[in-house]
């Protein structure tokens, strides 16, 4: 999908954006005496889009060394009379691209399926995608030779001739200034009252006009609904939520009850709108949602779930839509805390953490250590080991990075699959866990690739508060002892919002995983499915895939062989064999364009 398009011609650069995202507030075009500018989203406030697009151009005009980008879920092009920059808010929310060759920028958009049209496929690439669930966004390739990402955080800049001068990343972003901690750090309570502001201001800066808040019964949506129905300008607000009659996931219906009652009485105007999804399936019109989108969209299989929720509130005219994703990793005490402690060697703390940790979840310390010491250290033989133990199925033993039965070794020697999940190994953990959670999370607990596609027909794009730069940054200070409580889970998050939160969803610890959804969808679509893989015709699929491998994987995960781990490596490989064979049906094109350029000075 494209939002703005930058080209030269006649040498001179032409930038453009798409009028019909720009009528609906997705895209922000301006120009002014510095420069021009397109912003797609919002940088700042949501609230006042125009005035963070101008601050946007200010700032990069006034600085030659660039500034660190403001927060926002944004994807700008800034276009002065000497240079042009590119750029991405940290969370890359919404995708940016640019298409060089020997180091001169020929075009520039949203769309690397619209910049790579002609262009031969990147088989790097597919090696990378298909080593794990984060691969895709964090990494500079894209499916097409000479199409590169703009990374998230990055600053891009050109010269006005379209040559690349330089790419710049930030360094992390520090913890906000508060008042100043104990020497050991903020106690429970100074930690709930830290992570409780930063999560204020980043439901603030999120809400719209009207604002839907996406509530489940769990910890974390209720939170942001209700944080975000205490707004003082808040606005119309819209409380979304799926509800099952029957099966596993009816029982969360009493907790989502409880709170749409609890929301209600701090916000008494604000709307539910319960969403009937009892006949939703995983796999629903799968070839749509994996088919037509600018890059292989690895949750495509989830999409269904999500279009029935994003139809209905679009249909009300939200223009924001907040969930409670990001939650799992970055409101809670950081577990590879216990990395730590057997890096520095102090062995007696790791013990009583490890026993501590493995009460509160009901797991073995061996588990524990096993998940948070030995398979940080050692990620690819770790999961070799588990293999070799859970051998004789497709499924069996396939974790993150090991490479699938079904993908060929030649063509994974040949394309660099083993440098793609060391590098991937290396991005999840790191050499300092507890730092690394921190950036993957960003990508495992968001990926909203669904959100960019539907922009244009729902008219807003998903935004996470608890993925917040602040949010991470207030997290990223905070000491073990101020956040973890064996056996109960986001410990700092319940005491921050202590004074909010009804009694069964304070006392909740785990929620109904959507297991239902997925094994009906393989009930319902199996044999499509397998009738995909089979009659696959474009030749990058034979290259790479054994297909016969890939339906035996299938029909394993049907039986409920596997695990979460490996049916994500075969959702991604079947979106995947969607996408190429529906890469020259559905070719990417721009129209509607709003020139921008015609007002520079």
């Amino acid at each position: 999908m494209e939002a703005l398009r930058l080209d030269w011609a006649g040498g001179a650069p032409r930038l453009r954006a798409a009028a019909d995202m720009a009528r609906q507030g997705l895209v922000t075009a301006l120009t002014a005496p510095a420069g021009a500018a397109v912003v797609v989203g919002w940088a700042g406030s949501h609230r006042d889009r125009v005035a963070g697009a101008r601050r946007l151009l200010e700032d990069f005009g006034r600085h030659r060394a660039a500034p660190r980008p403001p927060i926002g879920d944004y994807a700008a092009v800034l276009l002065y009379r000497d240079r042009v920059v590119l750029l991405r808010d940290e969370q890359a929310r919404i995708p940016l691209f640019f298409r060089e060759s020997g180091g001169r920028v020929s075009a520039v958009g949203t769309s690397a399926r619209g910049l790579g049209g002609g262009t031969e496929l990147e088989r790097r690439y597919v090696c990378r995608y298909l080593t794990g669930n984060l691969a895709q966004p964090h990494t500079d390739l894209t499916p097409f030779t000479d199409v590169h990402r703009v990374l998230g955080g990055e600053v891009v800049e050109l010269a006005i001739t379209g040559h690349l001068i330089g790419r710049t990343r930030p360094h992390a972003r520090p913890a906000p200034a508060r008042t100043p901690p104990a020497a050991d750090g903020p106690d429970a309570a100074g930690a709930a009252k830290e992570l409780r502001l930063a999560l204020e201001n980043a439901v603030d800066r999120r809400m719209g006009t009207t604002t839907a808040c996406h509530v489940s019964g769990g910890t974390d949506s209720t939170s942001v609904a209700l944080l975000a129905a205490r707004r003082p300008a808040a606005g119309q607000l819209v409380l979304l939520a799926g509800r099952f009659a029957g099966g596993e996931l009816a029982g969360e219906g009493p907790y989502l009850d409880e709170a749409l009652t609890e929301i209600r009485r701090h916000a008494p105007d604000a709307r539910p709108l319960i969403v009937d999804a009892d006949d939703v399936a995983d796999f629903d019109d799968f070839r749509h949602h994996a088919g037509d989108s600018d890059e292989p969209q690895p949750h495509a299989f989830r999409a269904p779930f999500w279009t029935r929720l994003h139809t209905a509130a679009a249909e009300l005219g939200c223009d924001a839509l907040l969930t409670g994703c990001g939650a799992d990793p970055i409101a809670d005490a950081n577990p590879f805390r216990l990395h730590r402690l057997a890096r520095t060697g102090r062995f007696p703390l790791l013990a009583r953490e490890a026993r501590a940790w493995a009460a509160g979840g009901e797991r073995g310390v061996r588990d524990i250590v096993h998940a948070y010491v030995v398979r940080p250290t050692l990620p690819l033989t770790a999961e070799r080991l588990s293999a070799l133990g859970r051998g004789g199925t497709v499924l069996g033993g396939l974790g993150d990075f090991g490479r699938p039965r079904w993908l060929r070794p030649v063509f994974a020697r040949t394309h660099g699959y083993g440098r793609a999940r060391l590098a991937e190994s290396r991005f999840v953990f790191g050499r300092r866990p507890e730092e690394s959670l921190y950036d993957a999370a960003n990508y495992a607990a968001a990926p909203d690739l669904l959100s960019w596609h539907r922009a244009p027909e729902d008219g807003f794009f998903l935004s996470h508060p608890f993925l917040d730069p602040e949010v991470v940054a207030t997290m990223r200070h905070l000491p073990p002892a101020a956040t973890f409580r064996p056996g109960r889970p986001k410990a700092v998050l319940r005491e921050a919002m202590a004074d909010l939160l009804p009694p069964g969803i304070q006392a909740r610890t785990a929620k109904i995983p959507f297991n239902q959804l997925y094994a009906r969808g393989l009930r319902r679509h199996g044999d499509t499915l397998l009738d995909l893989c089979h009659h696959a015709r474009h030749p990058l699929i034979e290259e790479m895939f054994d297909t016969s491998a890939l339906c035996r994987a299938l029909r394993e995960a049907g039986l409920g062989i596997g695990d979460s781990y490996a049916w994500d490596r075969m959702n991604r490989a079947l979106a995947l064999v969607v996408w190429l064979e529906q890469l020259d049906r559905n070719p990417a094109t721009f129209t509607g364009s709003l020139p921008v350029t015609a007002g520079l000075p």
